[in-house]
């Protein structure tokens, strides 16, 4: 149990049958009563959460716990007119149009999503880079604008040379900011007009350039899973049961989260599912039990639902097949 005391994470001993549910807030209680503030239109209960949380990586799952609820586009304008010359209010608009925007998109391949859906999704990132760029405006030093503008970004195809630029105003501000990676990460897959090798080069230099201990480790296994996404089947396995890739995986955990200066102040839940799938996958199971162990059951939609439109279902038969 020290991976759990290390993690901060605890539950009973584990049996390889412990319920499995899906956590929509990564198991912060902060998410989850933002989140409750958000859905019920109290401006003053969100505001009073976020101001609680620095600005920085710290703050921005708080800030996508609000974005990511539905009906937030119907009150925050309200919010911004009752504050003109607070960036706030602008901010989380600006975050909910890009959620808003992706939802209208959904998460299928371009050839399966509709021209209505696609100038439905533009207009909407085309409203959201409006309200970021006017918060970057107005405070310099917040890394959360541009988070939001790699990801308007990447879906208005801006290319690969203008995302950079975000993403280095992004880490200026906020060198190890786990999210800005995660959407820099993606813009270099190959789905987004990246490459396998850039994409694994920007994993690798972004995780073992930082402090030991910090969460961009769990770049390293993202950049597996994405690589292992994009091959047919049976290639898929041979790769992720490659030895070198096997060694990174290793390297990366070390570099992360085995390592006792590990404390991030949130993310914990989602890199424990991460490396759990990845070594699942990669055959490693003593490895991969240690990481079940460490989520109690409590799956994280992203990756799993790479494997199965229900997560859960594939948390468990993962898990299952590392056993005891």
């Amino acid at each position: 149990m020290a991976l759990l005391r290390e993690w901060g994470l605890t539950l009973g001993r584990w049996t390889g049958r412990t319920a499995a549910v899906l956590e929509r807030d990564s198991g912060e209680p902060e998410v989850t009563r933002v989140r409750a503030a958000a859905e019920a239109g109290d401006w003053a209960g969100v505001r009073a959460v976020l101001e609680a949380r620095p600005e920085s990586g710290d703050r921005a799952e708080l800030l996508m716990g609000v974005a990511d609820t539905a009906g937030v586009e119907g009150w925050i304008g309200g919010a911004v007119d009752a504050e003109p010359d607070s960036a706030l209010p602008k901010l989380v608009a600006g975050l909910r149009q890009v959620c808003w925007g992706w939802e209208a998109r959904s998460g299928l391949r371009a050839q399966h999503v509709s021209r209505e859906q696609f100038q439905v999704f533009h207009e909407r990132l085309r409203t959201a880079e409006t309200w970021l760029y006017e918060v970057a405006e107005r405070e310099p030093s917040w890394s959360s604008p541009w988070y939001g503008l790699l990801m308007t970004g990447r879906g208005l195809e801006i290319g690969q040379v203008t995302v950079r630029r975000r993403f280095e105003a992004a880490v200026r501000r906020d060198p190890y900011h786990l999210g800005v990676h995660q959407q820099q990460l993606q813009q270099l897959c190959e789905k987004w007009g990246g490459s396998h090798e850039a994409m694994h080069a920007f994993a690798r230099e972004s995780a073992f350039g930082a402090p030991a201990g910090t969460a961009l480790g769990q770049l390293v296994a993202l950049a597996h899973l994405e690589h292992w996404l994009a091959l047919d089947s049976g290639a898929d396995s041979t790769y992720i049961r490659r030895p070198d890739v096997v060694a990174e995986l290793h390297r990366a955990a070390d570099h992360s989260y085995r390592h006792p200066e590990f404390a991030p102040r949130t993310g914990r839940l989602q890199i424990a599912n991460s490396f759990a799938m990845a070594f699942s996958l990669a055959g490693e199971r003593d490895a991969a039990r240690e990481c079940f162990e460490a989520t109690g059951g409590r799956v994280t939609e992203f990756p799993w639902q790479y494997l199965d439109n229900d997560p859960v279902a594939a948390y468990r038969r993962q898990r299952s097949a590392a056993g005891r």
